[in-house]
C-alpha cells in the first residue's frame, strides 16, 4: 500500500482565484460573501428571494484562460474546473513525471451546467426557441472531468462523483484509494460547481435553509447557509515518487471514510456522520486522541451544526470539547459539490502553514454544542492528524484524514 501525498494545489474561489490569494483571504478572515447582482429575468427589488447574498467568484474572465472554442462549448462550472486543474498540474509538474494513462481524474460536481440549462430551458418554454446544439455537453455533470482530461492529455481513469455536498470529498477519497492501491500512479482530484442561477437560488429559498443575513457556523444566532461557487483541485501521487523528484509535499492523505444515514433525505443523523469519522480514523490506523483539528462541514443551519457536534461527541467522547474546530463556509460559502474540495484545500494549507483558520463572522458560539470553535484570529498549531468532514443531503457522509508533510 503506497503512502499518498498532495504535491499540487489549484483553485478558483470567491476568496481568491489563485492559491496564494485563497491563502491570504483564508488566514485574514476575508469573506467572499456579498450581495448578488439583480437577475435580469426576475425584475423587482427582492426578486422573490428571502436572502440577498451569495459567495461568487469575482472578476473571472474565461477568455483570459481558455480558447473561444472551449468557452463556447462549456458552462462556467467546467471553466472553473479546467483552470483550477491547470494550476494544480503546473504547481506539481505532475504530467511531466507520470504517464498519461496512469493518472486518474476524479472530480466532484453535483449540479452540472446550471447556467446553460436554465438559459436554454427559458428560451424553450417562453419563446419556443431552438435549443442550442451544445446544450447537452455544457450541462452534463461530467463535463469538468472530460475537459480536464482533454486539456491535460490524460488518458487514465476519469470520472465525476455526484453525492450532493459530499461530492468533492468523495472524489478526493476515491482518488486517494486508487493511488494508494497502485491502480494509478497519480491523480487530479477535487470539485467544481457554479450553481448561482436564479432558478437554483429560488429552489433553495423554498427549503428555508438559506440565511437571510450571512452564514455563521456554530454561532448562537446562526440562521442558515450561504450558497457559493468555485473549484479546488489537488494533485496526488505516492510519497516515493514525490520524494524521488524532490516535489513540494503539502500534506499526506492517510485515510478516508464514508457512510449513509439511511434515515431521512434532508434531516442529518449523528450516527451516520460519526460512522464516517470512525472509518477515516480506522483507515488511517489512527486513534481519536491523535486528532488535533477538525475542518467541519459547518453549514450554519440549526440542524447540521447540532448534528455534526453530536457526531463529534460520539466519536471523541470526553476529548471532543478540547479539539479545535472551524468551518470555512463563512468565507467561501457553501459551494455544494465543490465545498468539500474547497475545505480540503483550506485544511491542507492549515497543515502546511501550522495555522488553523478561524470560524469567521461569529462572536458567540452556541454553548449547547460544547466545542472548541476557533474565533477571532487563526490559531497557531501543529496537529499530528486532522479530519475534514462533508455531510450531504441524502445522508451521504465523507471524511478525509490528513497528516502534515514532515511526518516520517
Amino acid at each position: 500500500m503506497n503512502r499518498v501525498v498532495v504535491t499540487g494545489l489549484g483553485c478558483v474561489t470567491p476568496i481568491g482565484s489563485t492559491v496564494a490569494d485563497f491563502r491570504s483571504s483564508l488566514f485574514a478572515g476575508a469573506t467572499g460573501i456579498a450581495p448578488f447582482p439583480p437577475f435580469p429575468e426576475a425584475p423587482g427589488e427582492t426578486q422573490g428571494l428571502r436572502f440577498t447574498q451569495s459567495a461568487r467568484v469575482k472578476d473571472f474572465d474565461p477568455y483570459q484562460h481558455l480558447t473561444s472554442g472551449v468557452v463556447v462549448s462549456t458552462d462556467r462550472t467546467t471553466q472553473f474546473a479546467i483552470v483550477a486543474a491547470r494550476q494544480a498540474v503546473f504547481d506539481s509538474q505532475l504530467t511531466q513525471h507520470h504517464a498519461p494513462g496512469k493518472i486518474a481524474i476524479i472530480v466532484g460536481c453535483a449540479c452540472g451546467g446550471r447556467q446553460a440549462e436554465e438559459t436554454e430551458t427559458a428560451r424553450l418554454y417562453t419563446r419556443d426557441a431552438r435549443v442550442h446544439p451544445l446544450t447537452v455537453i455544457r450541462t452534463m455533470a461530467s463535463a469538468g472531468a472530460s475537459n480536464i482530461s482533454i486539456d491535460q492529455g490524460i488518458t487514465g481513469p476519469t470520472l465525476n462523483i455526484s453525492t450532493a455536498c459530499s461530492s468533492g470529498t468523495h472524489a478526493i477519497g476515491l482518488a486517494f484509494q486508487m493511488v494508494r492501491s497502485g491502480m494509478v500512479t497519480a491523480a487530479i482530484a477535487g470539485g467544481h460547481e457554479a450553481p448561482l442561477t436564479f432558478g437554483f437560488l429560488r429552489a433553495w429559498d423554498s427549503m428555508r435553509v438559506v440565511s437571510p443575513t450571512q452564514c455563521r457556523p456554530f454561532s448562537a444566532d446562526r440562521d442558515g447557509m450561504t450558497i457559493g461557487e468555485g473549484a479546488a483541485m489537488l494533485t496526488l501521487e505516492t510519497l516515493e515518487s514525490a520524494q524521488a523528484r524532490n516535489a513540494t509535499i503539502y500534506a499526506e492523505i492517510v485515510g478516508t471514510g464514508s457512510s449513509a444515514d439511511a434515515s431521512h433525505i434532508t434531516q442529518p443523523l449523528a450516527d451516520g456522520a460519526a460512522s464516517a469519522m470512525r472509518q477515516a480514523l480506522l483507515d488511517a490506523n489512527a486513534t481519536a486522541g491523535e486528532v488535533g483539528y477538525i475542518s467541519a462541514h459547518g453549514t450554519g443551519t440549526q440542524a447540521n451544526d447540532t448534528t455534526e457536534a453530536a457526531a463529534i461527541h460520539q466519536v471523541f467522547g470526553p476529548l471532543a470539547p478540547g479539539i479545535p474546530i472551524s468551518s470555512t463556509k463563512s468565507l467561501h460559502g457553501h459551494a455544494i459539490g465543490a465545498s468539500g474540495a474547497l475545505e480540503a484545500l483550506a485544511t491542507i494549507l492549515a497543515l502546511h502553514e501550522s495555522l488553523l483558520p478561524a470560524n469567521t463572522g461569529v462572536t458567540e458560539i452556541d454553548p449547547t454544542l460544547n466545542l472548541d470553535v476557533i474565533l477571532g484570529a487563526p490559531r497557531p498549531a501543529t496537529p499530528n492528524l486532522v479530519l475534514s468532514n462533508s455531510l450531504a443531503f441524502g445522508g451521504l457522509n465523507a471524511v478525509l484524514a490528513l497528516r502534515p508533510a514532515n511526518r516520517g
